[in-house]
């Protein structure tokens, strides 16, 4: 017979109890950020830093860029998950959104996104340089004001002009070590600017359906399979020229040459193979290699100047 004492041992502890419910409010916390398309805005942000300084910026001024550039996004992107939780609730791609399952409440959400913006602005503005805060508050803006209140529920053009917001975090970087910008940094956001399509338009044409229930128009919900590949087979042949491109604009060397060649010409086999056979399936193998592509592209830049390749050879 196990007596009171067995009893109390082996029952949860409260601290262990309220130890686990405060990593989960933590973790939805994080989720609110979209954690995977940050990744995507560091990989482009350090090796454009690395690109501007033609070398090892300083680690101080690394982490501050990445520390301030990374809340930035973050807060775009809890205050996008504000503004669509009620299309959220009834898309399967989003329903495990912490605004759709409860985990956090709308107004918290809201402040959280505030409070991160602020100290993300204030930390590149007196940590890094006013240009870079500038930045950052110019495409925490656009992404929340332009692309979410306005673009996305209105126009099929939405993610092609929204893409504008996805691609600051280079312009941030660079400014981030020279304090100015010029035509390299612009090619690389144009680069990024598009890019954006085809690596998002390969995943809508997997949940269309989902896009559609909500009225959303996101360009394979309102236009036939075959319009939406040719619009990404025509974005990426634009890609792939730009980054071509931006070798001599950006003094880039053969490494990064080399890579743009080989990353690109997978990419557009890719987009061809989604117009031969425009099916989620294909889509979906585009997509995967779109985020192979823009980490090579960029991770070949950084490559190439810590390697002091220059071009030309």
């Amino acid at each position: 017979m196990r007596t009171a004492s067995t009893l109390t041992n082996h029952a949860p502890s409260g601290n262990g109890a309220a130890s686990a419910t405060g990593w989960r409010a933590v973790a939805a916390y994080v989720a609110l950020t979209k954690p995977r398309i940050i990744e995507l805005l560091l990989i482009e942000t350090v090796p454009v830093m690395i690109v501007a300084q033609r070398g090892l910026p300083s680690l101080w001024l690394i982490l501050a860029t990445v520390v301030g550039g990374t809340l930035s996004a973050g807060g775009a992107n809890a205050v996008n998950m504000y503004i669509d939780r009620d299309i959220d609730a009834k898309m399967e791609r989003t329903v495990n959104r912490p605004l759709v399952t409860g985990a956090v409440t709308p107004r918290n959400a809201l402040v959280f996104a505030l409070v991160i913006e602020v100290i993300a602005i204030a930390l590149l503005w007196f940590a890094v340089n006013p240009l870079s805060a500038l930045l950052a508050f110019a495409s925490f803006a656009f992404y929340v004001g332009i692309y979410s209140m306005w673009l996305k529920r209105r126009y099929s053009s939405n993610i092609v002009i929204g893409g504008a917001a996805g691609a600051g975090p280079v312009l941030i970087g660079w400014a981030a070590v020279t304090g100015s910008l010029g035509w390299a940094p612009w090619l690389m956001f144009l680069l990024i600017f598009l890019w954006t399509p085809p690596h998002f338009w390969a995943l809508a044409v997997k949940y269309r359906e989902d896009y559609a229930s909500v009225n959303v128009p996101m360009l394979p919900s309102v236009a036939s399979l075959n319009t939406t590949a040719r619009k990404i087979l025509g974005y990426t042949l634009a890609l792939v020229a730009v980054s071509l491109v931006l070798a001599p604009v950006a003094d880039l060397g053969w490494v990064y040459l080399a890579a743009a060649v080989i990353s690109g010409a997978v990419f557009l086999w890719s987009a061809v193979a989604v117009l031969r056979s425009p099916t989620p399936a294909t889509a979906m193998r585009l997509f995967g290699w779109s985020i192979t592509y823009i980490t090579v592209l960029f991770g070949a830049m950084a490559v190439d100047q810590l390697a002091g390749f220059a071009w030309p050879l």
